[in-house]
Order: C-alpha cells, then structure tokens, then sequence
C-alpha cells in the first residue's frame, strides 16, 4: 500500500521545475492560484496536519502565519526579507533558504554590469545598430584596471565578487557589518566607503535594518566618476536619491539587477543612458535554479525524516 503523501503549501510560483518536483512528492496546495477567500478556505481545512510550506524568500503569503500547525518554510532563495521573523519566531516556525549555490552567478552579474558600465557596452552596441559608427567615434569609457572597488557586505557573493576584480586588477575596499580577515581595506562606514571607491557595489542583505540605506549622502561620497552596481537587494537604495544622482551626474553611471518595488522599474530610471537596467536574473542560470530547488527539496526531506534541515536560516 502507497504511503499517502504529506500535505505542503506552495506559497507562490517561484520556480517550475522545483515546484513539480514538489508536487510529484506532497500533496500540494498551490496557494498563489486561489484568491483571498479561497486561501482562507483552504487554509482552515489544512488547519492541524499541514505542518510545511515552501515559498520565495523575497516574498511570501503572509496568511501562512494563521496556520498554527506550520512547523517550517522551505525558502527558495538566499536573502529572507520576505519572511516576518516577527511571527515565525512567535510561531516557531523553522526557516530554510538555500545559501551557497547562487554566490558565482550574482558575482557573475555584478562584474558584468561593472565592465558593461565602465566600457559602455548598451551605448556601444546601440552604436552600431543605428549606424553610427560611420560619423564617428563613441565616446570613451574608463579603465578598470588600478581603480578601486567597494563592495557594501563582504559574505559569500561579496567575496566571489572581490575573487573576480582581482582578476580584473581592482583593488578591493569593503564595508561590513564584522570586520573580516583578510588583506582588503576596511572602511567603516558606506559614505567612507563610496568616499573611497570609484565603483560600489551592494551586496547588503534586505530588512528594515538596511531599508534606502544607501541615500544621497552615499552618492554624493561616491561622486561625479563613480560607478553604483547593484545585486543585493533594491529596497536597500534610495531610489529617488539614485535618479537624481544619475540625472544630475552626481555620479557617473549604475548598473543594477534589483529595484525597490518589483518588476516595477521607475521610468525616470528607462529614460536614462548612464545606467544598465537588467531584470532581477542574478541567479537566473538553469544550473544555479537547479540547485537551489534542490535545496528546497532537500530541507523538506530532512524535515520530514525528522534529519538536521540541509541550511537553516537563523534570524538572530
């Protein structure tokens, strides 16, 4: 006789291949495809023997904390601000994420986005298909070599991104919330840092704590040839103070992968040609999605055979 299946809630749809993995293994609520009443609905009738969800990290359905049986959510994705720690911790609800797998295919990103500003790539290619190659020359762009690059969060992706300047001959300065051991500058504050760089990068982790951090005080440190990348979260930066700064040349160029309000992206950003705009696919490779539904999988499957969660997030 088939064991019958373990209830899971689904929270949203946030990768397919993971989902239908899950699917062929739980018995699956799908929670996104209902709507407010029907969510409610199937929540009460879940109420007392679905102990399990998975959801994104960067949001999830917050009518999960009314089910007082949840015993764990299995996140898709590293940073948890979409998580209320607030109720898993009243609930002692375990948190999972999946750490690790995505750090080269972020650091990947942010170095393309550094060298597709500081050579021009989108002018350049647009250059040439609207012919303007033959009236002349597009305008110069700048070095990387002997620059130096800020990174704001020395973590996993901060470090794979510091590995790859190397490579590149950039020296490496960072701010972080520890001091970290090893031979890069330590600048104490963001405005310090971006003082201190021509190119910053984000990395910082998403939450209140660093909510429009990233103000316009830290551009106007960053000054008119300095260069912003952004991969860590969007809700991190002043969005209003970047575009100003963009618009007014306070600094010279962005590049970013992340926005404050998702997919919304402002048009004042569009209508611009010194920044890079891409569309939140930091960890968009089939081998780094692969991986990272894997983890799902696998910290459900340890919860469940009562094992130790493959990477459980801890808020404090």
């Amino acid at each position: 006789m088939q064991a019958r299946k373990q209830p899971l809630i689904i929270a949203n749809n946030f990768h397919p291949a993971t989902i239908e993995a899950l699917d062929a293994s739980y018995e699956t609520t799908h929670l996104w495809t209902l709507d407010e009443a029907e969510k409610k609905a199937k929540l009460a009738e879940l109420e007392g023997h679905c102990v399990a969800a998975a959801s994104a990290s960067w949001a999830t359905d917050p009518l999960l904390y009314t089910l007082d049986s949840l015993q764990v959510i299995a996140c898709f994705g590293v940073g948890v601000d979409g998580i209320d720690f607030t109720e898993t911790d009243r609930l002692n609800i375990r948190v999972t994420n999946t750490p690790g797998v995505l750090d080269d295919a972020v650091a990947d990103i942010a170095l393309g986005l550094i060298i597709a500003c500081s050579r021009k790539f989108i002018r350049a290619d647009a250059f040439v298909r609207k012919g303007q190659w033959k009236k002349g020359p597009l305008p110069l762009g700048q070095s990387l070599a002997g620059k130096t690059l800020g990174i704001a969060g020395l973590g996993r992706i901060g470090q794979e991104i510091a590995n790859r300047a190397m490579g590149f001959k950039l020296n490496i300065a960072y701010h972080n919330r520890r001091l970290k051991d090893c031979d890069y500058t330590y600048c104490e504050s963001l405005n310090e840092l971006a003082s201190h760089s021509d190119i910053v990068v984000n990395v910082l982790p998403g939450g209140p704590a660093t909510r429009k951090i990233l103000d316009a005080s830290f551009f106007d440190c960053l000054g008119a040839e300095g260069t912003f990348i952004n991969v860590g979260r969007g809700q991190s930066v002043d969005e209003a103070a970047l575009v100003h700064a963009l618009q007014n040349r306070t600094i010279a160029a962005a590049g970013l992968d992340v926005y404050d309000q998702e997919p919304g992206v402002p048009e004042a950003l569009i209508a611009l040609d010194n920044v890079v705009l891409l569309p939140h696919i930091g960890s968009a490779t089939g081998e780094t999605r692969t991986a990272m539904g894997d983890l799902v999988i696998g910290n459900l499957a340890s919860f469940f055979a009562d094992q130790t969660l493959v990477t459980e997030f801890f808020s404090s």
